[in-house]
């Protein structure tokens, strides 16, 4: 995989999304962070864990740094979020606007086809599926044609998982999608 493949989708996009068709998996968050967007690469943040979470885990054999984000294309991964308006936190988005962002961001998973989509945290796909009621781990409903995932946000404002969770939910996401053809 080249750099080439960085496609950003939407110009109004506030960091790139890292893509390909046919991916493995695609880790979507729910909006860029403040410094992401800044900077041009994903989960920059001071105190976001998402790349050590993703070595750890099993992911990729060293973490990535924020600066190299393409290069988790070679692992079969991908990057996105559902709205592409930077914050300094989610918390900071509405419900509608994350429902709004709902239709383009399922045809955007659906043109790219991964096998599978892994929601980082229950906010994004509770407002775009109208569902309360989001259990962690894989759902029993698939998003754009592709199997999907809830894991904890590795954002470090989410006090409520500590490190060993964090890698614990993601390693048990790697090793299902390893098993399944």
């Amino acid at each position: 995989m080249t750099v080439s493949s960085v496609i950003a989708v939407d110009s109004e996009q506030a960091l790139p999304d890292l893509l390909e068709p046919g991916l493995s998996l695609i880790f979507c968050g729910i909006n860029p962070g403040m410094r992401a967007a800044s900077t041009g690469h994903h989960f920059e943040g001071r105190g976001n864990r998402f790349w050590r979470v993703m070595h750890l885990a099993g992911f990729t054999p060293e973490q990535i740094r924020p600066e190299d984000d393409h290069t988790i294309l070679r692992y079969g991964c991908g990057l996105t979020t559902v709205v592409p308006r930077a914050t300094a936190q989610a918390a900071e988005l509405s419900r509608s606007e994350i429902e709004q962002a709902g239709d383009g961001f399922r045809r955007k998973i659906e043109q790219y086809a991964p096998r599978n989509i892994v929601f980082l945290g229950k906010m994004a796909l509770s407002a775009i599926s109208g569902s309360r009621d989001i259990d962690w781990g894989l759902q029993t409903k698939p998003f754009g044609g592709a199997r999907a995932w809830v894991v904890p946000n590795p954002s470090g404002l989410n006090r409520a998982f500590n490190l060993g969770a964090l890698v614990a939910a993601y390693r048990d996401v790697r090793i299902a999608v390893a098993s399944t053809p």
